[in-house]
């Protein structure tokens, strides 16, 4: 059992992030893997500076994607928000199922903070999320995609990111 849910997890490097294909024209984007990848270091280091639970922000951020192994990756013009939280849900509960009583209802109660965006630490990491996509935005238009291409995936991280250091970072980002 433990198995499957290893190889569900592994699938992720082969899961595409979507918003790069379609906004970017991108034939070989990062994987839903790179990206968690990247928000794992970052979650790391910030969660150490600022003295965030680092456990459960790495454990948030290592399962926040875990679903698109499975359903691929949606980005918000392609269905409601409420049925991607729906489709995600069912896809994460049939994840875990795989797993031992002892771990599946942590693992649950971490998605669920997750979903929920109320704790510190879901907080963090759904800016730690817009962080890493700025990011990898920067990186590609220094690859070649144009301003106005990547403008739309820096708005977005604008708009999300409140935390002071990430803010700080963010405008780095932008500036670099």
């Amino acid at each position: 059992m433990i198995l499957d849910f290893f190889k569900t997890a592994v699938n992720l490097k082969n899961i595409s992030r979507q918003g790069w294909i379609n906004k970017l024209s991108l034939k070989h984007p990062e994987s839903v893997s790179d990206h968690s990848y990247s928000m794992a270091i970052m979650g790391m280091v910030i969660s150490d500076l600022e003295n965030y639970n680092s456990e459960k922000i790495l454990k948030m951020i290592l399962l926040h994607d875990l679903a698109e192994s499975k359903i691929g990756d949606y980005t918000p013009n392609q269905i409601s928000k409420e049925n991607k939280i729906k489709i995600e849900n069912n896809a994460y509960d049939e994840i875990i199922n795989a797993l031992p009583d002892a771990i599946k209802l942590q693992y649950a109660q971490i998605w669920e903070e997750y979903q929920k965006q109320e704790s510190p630490e879901s907080k963090i990491v759904h800016q730690i999320d817009k962080l890493e996509m700025a990011l990898q935005a920067k990186m590609y238009q220094k690859e070649g995609a144009s301003k106005e291409a990547i403008e739309s995936f820096f708005k977005s991280a604008e708009n999300e990111i409140t935390h002071p250091k990430l803010k700080e970072l963010f405008n780095q980002i932008i500036q670099d």
